[in-house]
């Protein structure tokens, strides 16, 4: 039966497979479950209740996915646009949480109808293909940095922003037993992951996952490891396996609708930032994902790209409902397509997984983030082996890539990436009179990325 709805032969793949892509997608990007009640706590919003309707949004989302397009993505609420929520317009702005909801809401329908009308496929098709390939490879880049900094090997540094933990300063202020002994566990578990990735065993990065936090656990046993919640490093001893999800109530349909007319232009803004958002995550996040796996066909284009982007939209709808912030297609799904997850079987492992975190969430959320990042690594290393795909000897298209790469990683952001690299792609094609490689829409999207950095 999964045969037939899913297509596996002729995808390659087998069941096994799948189950084992899900599972180490869903061990990748769990930690929104815990991350996303604490941020959007900021905001006023029940704890409780948003773990609850995330979980929920995103198991649903995972399916549409699964029905939709029969494609391995798997989605939940979008780092970046819960802490644009929260903090911004709850906090810099002084918006109550039920009109940043509803903003939410009115972006996840807009989405939809620009799903069912091929604005967004046009969007994707119209990216060159040198570019798609520097997204993929930025993607790459960036989700290393995410797991670097997850793991506090980058830390925040006054002088020069980003810096390398130091060994020295934690065996001297004493923090080595909570911080400096999870980045030696981190560096096992990523060496571990990419000897098993050699070796080809099966289900390589869930097993460096497993081993990692098996280690954790031999190690805070024995003392080595001491948790220090004040600083973020918490128990990895499981206190409990199964528990009752709190209810959505305090958020579910807990809209403001009387806010658009009160405020028209504060609305428009706050809604167009987490459309315009998770637009270009999304897109970045499926082209690298596609491009990696080889989903993408002769033309660079992603055969049933409309079923993908209309479950990321449905998603968000879903999700503002339940009383989360966007849904959208999670980069972490890139661990699961190396894992060789290609259909949605991949996509429906993780939903189920995702509902059953619910009653097993002290299970689940206690999976530490040094972990996952060894797995993040490696994913970033896969992804950026397609930098050898773009021609470094003609500066009209290596140009952009470079930008796109770069800027993904160091504004932190997929959508920016994307944004420079259509910026400078169309002036520096212009500028050279090669405009029979840009598209019209390349040049509008263009216009459009000026724009918002004008006035948004």
């Amino acid at each position: 039966m999964l045969e037939k709805i899913f297509k596996l032969r002729e995808n390659n793949t087998t069941v096994r497979t799948e189950l084992i892509a899900g599972l180490t997608t869903f061990m990748t990007m769990v930690y929104i479950l815990a991350l996303n009640p604490t941020i959007l706590s900021a905001s006023g919003m029940d704890a409780g209740s948003v773990l609850t309707a995330t979980a929920v949004a995103s198991a649903i989302a995972c399916f549409c996915m699964a029905a939709f397009s029969n494609k391995p993505f798997a989605l939940s609420a979008g780092l970046g646009l819960n802490a644009y929520f929260a903090y911004t317009i709850c906090g810099t702005m002084g918006y109550s949480w039920q009109a940043a909801l509803t903003a939410v809401l009115i972006e996840g329908i807009i989405f939809i109808i620009l799903s069912l009308t091929n604005i967004r496929e046009a969007i994707f098709n119209a990216i060159p293909g040198p570019l798609k390939v520097a997204v993929s490879v930025g993607i790459g880049m960036f989700i290393t940095f995410i797991g670097l900094q997850n793991a506090h090997v980058i830390v925040n540094n006054d002088s020069t922003l980003v810096g390398l933990f130091s060994f020295k300063s934690a065996l001297a202020d004493g923090t080595f037993s909570s911080e400096g002994i999870t980045i030696l566990l981190m560096l096992i578990g990523t060496i571990l992951i990419f000897y098993l990735l050699k070796k080809n065993v099966k289900g390589y990065m869930l097993w460096g996952i497993l081993v990692t936090w098996l280690l954790g656990i031999i190690c805070q046993l024995c003392g080595l490891y001491k948790p220090n919640p004040d600083a973020g490093f918490y128990s990895v001893l499981p206190t409990a396996i199964v528990s009752a999800p709190a209810s959505m109530a305090p958020t579910m349909f807990k809209f403001d609708f009387a806010f658009i007319a009160e405020h028209p232009m504060d609305f428009f803004v706050m809604m167009f930032s987490f459309l315009f958002v998770d637009v270009f995550d999304t897109l970045g996040t499926v082209i690298g994902c596609a491009s990696k796996s080889g989903m993408l066909d002769e033309n660079g284009k992603l055969p049933g790209i409309k079923g993908v982007l209309l479950a990321d939209a449905v998603g968000t709808v879903v999700g503002a409902c339940c009383g989360t912030s966007t849904i959208t297609t999670f980069v972490e799904s890139s661990s699961g397509i190396a894992e060789g997850g290609r259909t949605g079987l991949t996509s429906v492992t993780t939903g189920v997984l995702f509902l059953l975190a619910l009653f097993l969430s002290p299970l689940f959320l206690t999976v530490p983030s040094f972990a996952t990042a060894p797995a993040l690594i490696v994913v970033g290393f896969l992804m950026m082996q397609q930098v050898s795909k773009i021609d470094w000897s003609d500066l009209v298209d290596a140009i952009p890539c470079f930008i796109c790469i770069t800027m993904m990683a160091f504004a932190y952001s997929i959508s920016e990436g994307i944004s420079f690299g259509v910026i400078s792609w169309v002036i520096l094609h212009l500028l050279c009179k090669k405009t029979d490689e840009t598209s019209v829409l390349m040049y509008v999207l263009a216009v459009i990325f000026v724009i918002k950095y004008f006035l948004i």
